[in-house]
């Protein structure tokens, strides 16, 4: 079994199968996996992007994302479920986040994915800041 927190904010890269590996270790009971994988695009609202900038307010958007993982497992039933967001500055191609909802069903494990990433959009006090050709500018939040 992987020791490391369900829910973490952390500078480095994740592994999609260590996370995988850890939430399927929580429970034998679990039929569904659904996962979220966000990454770092070379283009947006119409411009080329050199780099993306994370910033957090470290202690509370923790606390956030750990109270969004318990209310996703208790609304949608869940076995289990993961979060990981990397606060750092990425370039396209780059890992940004990780969510991942383990259900003795699909459809539970589909909807609580969904769910989690729009919530810790609106929820979670992450921002982040586009390098352009252009000058850097912070980006407005969007579910």
């Amino acid at each position: 079994m992987t020791d490391f927190a369900a829910v973490r904010l952390q500078t480095e890269d994740f592994s999609q199968d260590a996370e995988i590996i850890a939430l399927k270790a929580s429970s034998k009971r679990m039929g569904g996996i659904a996962t979220f994988l966000g990454c770092a695009r070379d283009f947006s609202e119409g411009r080329e992007v050199s780099t993306i900038g994370f910033e957090a307010y470290g202690a509370m958007a923790l606390s956030e994302m750990q109270q969004l993982r318990l209310d996703a497992i208790a609304k949608f039933e869940l076995l289990d479920a993961r979060i990981v967001h990397r606060i750092a500055t990425v370039t396209a191609g780059d890992n940004i986040v990780f969510i991942a909802a383990g259900a003795e069903h699909r459809v539970a494990a589909l909807a609580a994915c969904h769910w989690m990433i729009d919530e810790l959009k609106l929820r979670v006090p992450i921002w982040k800041k586009e390098s352009t050709p252009q000058g850097d500018a912070w980006v407005v939040p969007h579910p």
